[in-house]
């Protein structure tokens, strides 16, 4: 028997489950069954399951509707989900990208304190950037979706001071200026971004990012920079007063 080809299921961006080269066309609750139980990464009883995805539905229904959806997805692809008479888990051998992010994500926390330094390479930018599912608007993945978004910004905070210290600059910015994106709001992001341009000896492009945060957090919040921030400045020669 041929050996079976590598499951890779994304959901940052779109719903998209592949076998090898192929793109798997699962159902609409396929999907949301299947990003469910890789989100939450461990196995969900079958009640629960029912409960959340089918909220309005009698106890009976929902389970109907659970058993309906899992055999249209084992006629896609009998791999993707594991059951047993209680519960339904993810075949631990697909490949997620989501679980991909959070693992890198605590690799950079853990950098300097383990053997294992984080390949600050392994996880494109684009996934760092990219929205879950963006296009759903399903109630149980409110607090998955803010949940990652946090997971995402501290990573790209993270990896753009891994990246300065690597001596690359110009890819620890865009990271820095994509967790600014992000939030905009997140003083953190910005004096990242502060510290990337002194590092590199920019002190006017430090400047005039502070200058920038400052400008937005008096405009939305009517509050001046931290103190942290300030002092971030200290270092530049000449500065102006701020």
């Amino acid at each position: 028997m041929a050996p079976s080809l590598p499951l890779r299921l994304t959901l940052i961006g779109s719903f998209a489950l592949w076998r090898g080269s192929e793109e798997l066309r699962i159902s609409v609750s396929g999907q949301r069954l299947i990003a469910l139980l890789a989100l939450r990464d461990r196995p969900g009883g079958r009640l629960n399951v029912a409960g959340t995805l089918w909220p309005d539905c009698p106890t009976d229904r929902s389970l109907a509707d659970l058993r309906t959806t899992l055999w249209r997805i084992r006629r896609s692809c009998d791999q993707v989900i594991v059951a047993s008479s209680s519960f339904l888990w993810i075949n631990v051998d697909t490949d997620v990208d989501v679980r991909n992010l959070i693992a890198f994500a605590r690799r950079l926390n853990q950098q300097g304190s383990t053997r294992d330094p984080a390949d600050l390479d392994s996880v494109p930018l684009a996934s760092l950037v990219g929205d879950l599912l963006p296009d759903w608007y399903d109630d149980w993945l409110l607090e998955e979706r803010e949940g990652l978004r946090q997971t995402r910004l501290h990573a790209l905070e993270n990896l753009a001071r891994l990246l300065s210290t690597s001596g690359r600059h110009a890819d620890a910015i865009q990271a820095a200026l994509a967790a600014i994106r992000l939030e905009p709001l997140r003083e953190t992001a910005h004096s990242t971004l502060i510290e990337i341009h002194l590092a590199e000896g920019n002190w006017s492009e430090a400047s005039r990012q502070f200058q920038r945060c400052r400008r937005m957090l008096r405009k939305e919040l009517d509050i001046e920079p931290s103190d942290s921030m300030r002092r971030l400045l200290d270092r530049c020669p000449a500065r102006p007063s701020l």
